[in-house]
């Protein structure tokens, strides 16, 4: 059966391991011990760094194969092992699935086809690669993405997420009463150079909570950093279980009388923490003690109706306004301009809220900042 066609315009985001005779020598059943070479344990570390998670799916003893795993010191890389004795298609489905990736994402290696076979069958979207390739992985343009601060933390985040689901589960309260001990606090900032990297990324990688689906490049980015008309926030969360990282982006254009939100978009790992709706009323509290009207541009998507939805829910309607006269720009004919005339909000009760006073003038600190 012919092999898995590579799609290298797709950027890897989990690579799922096979361990006998692919991530370590020898089959551990059979010979007892096995031994995991340097130059495969670089790979491991490079692909971490590179912001791509790794699973396993192997059929062995789970406990046999995850303590071989912590005695060769690699079991930490390792974010949803799956070992047992089920078809290797249906644990790489669970990994997609419990990350949340589309299977075009996800990448398989062993080391035998007729398990890559199997895999690519039921789930073809999925990249199978043999074992021999294993040392070439890290030079193939699919496994190297353009890294950021937070996606070489990405594993430690996807761990902490596991956690924190694990207390939900055992919490007996409502979620809004769970989501108070988390301890959340939320960062807004005047984004820097230094995180143009992960604003553009946040633009690409958010469909279900991007309000337009729009791409900024890097170069459009810097020219709306350096226009005194335009803010552009980074968003940030962490709690008690770990650092969420950058999870949203603001990129709001202030015009007189109306202050314009061109893209609003947040990472889909924060919709539980209802982190767009505290985004929205914080938005709409500067904009009302400022004395101005709030305009947000909301381009519709085969996936954005959760962002429509937080606009309505946060008061935005699609009512006619003459300040949105003060709105132009090209490529306007298929966005919908969604119109607030805020009033004072309340902070928010789940979390602590750090950000600027966007109705203040900017200080010499932050002019500086980009």
């Amino acid at each position: 059966m012919a092999e898995t066609v590579k799609d290298t315009t797709t950027a890897v985001k989990c690579l799922v391991w096979d361990l006998d005779n692919t991530l370590w020598s020898g089959t551990l059943l059979e010979d007892g011990e096995v031994t995991l070479s340097d130059e495969v344990r670089e790979v491991i570390a490079t692909l971490d760094r590179r912001g791509i998670l790794q699973a396993v799916a192997s059929k062995n003893d789970h406990d046999h194969a995850w303590e071989r795993l912590e005695l060769l010191g690699v079991a930490e890389y390792f974010v949803l092992p799956h070992i047992g004795w089920g078809p290797k298609s249906e644990s790489v489905r669970r990994i997609a699935d419990q990350l949340g990736f589309a299977h075009t994402t996800i990448a398989f290696v062993d080391d035998q086809p007729a398990e890559r076979a199997e895999v690519a069958h039921h789930l073809p979207d999925v990249r199978c690669y043999p074992a021999e390739e294993v040392l070439e992985l890290t030079g193939r343009p699919e496994f190297d993405p353009v890294t950021t601060e937070d996606s070489r933390r990405r594993r430690e985040m996807y761990q902490a997420g596991f956690r924190r689901e694990a207390a939900r589960e055992e919490f007996a309260g409502a979620d809004e009463e769970f989501l108070r001990t988390l301890g959340l606090v939320m960062t807004i900032g005047r984004a820097a150079e230094a995180d143009l990297a992960r604003v553009e990324e946040l633009t690409l990688r958010t469909s279900q909570m991007n309000a337009t689906g729009v791409h900024y490049g890097d170069a459009e980015l810097r020219g709306l950093l350096a226009d005194p008309g335009h803010d552009v926030l980074v968003i940030s969360l962490r709690d008690r279980f770990g650092d969420h990282g950058a999870v949203g982006i603001v990129l709001l254009e202030r015009l007189p009388g109306v202050w314009h939100l061109k893209l609003l978009a947040t990472s889909c790992r924060v919709v539980s923490f209802g982190a767009g709706a505290v985004i929205l009323r914080w938005l709409t509290d500067q904009a009302a003690a400022a004395g101005v009207h709030l305009a947000a541009d909301f381009r519709r998507t085969a996936r954005n109706r959760m962002m429509e939805v937080a606009y309505r829910f946060a008061g935005f309607t699609g009512d006619a306004c003459p300040c949105a006269a003060a709105v132009t720009g090209p490529d306007r004919e298929d966005i919908e301009l969604l119109h607030i005339e805020p009033a004072r909000q309340e902070p928010p009760t789940t979390m602590r809220l750090d950000a600027p006073d966007l109705a203040a003038p900017v200080t010499a600190a932050e002019a500086t900042r980009g």
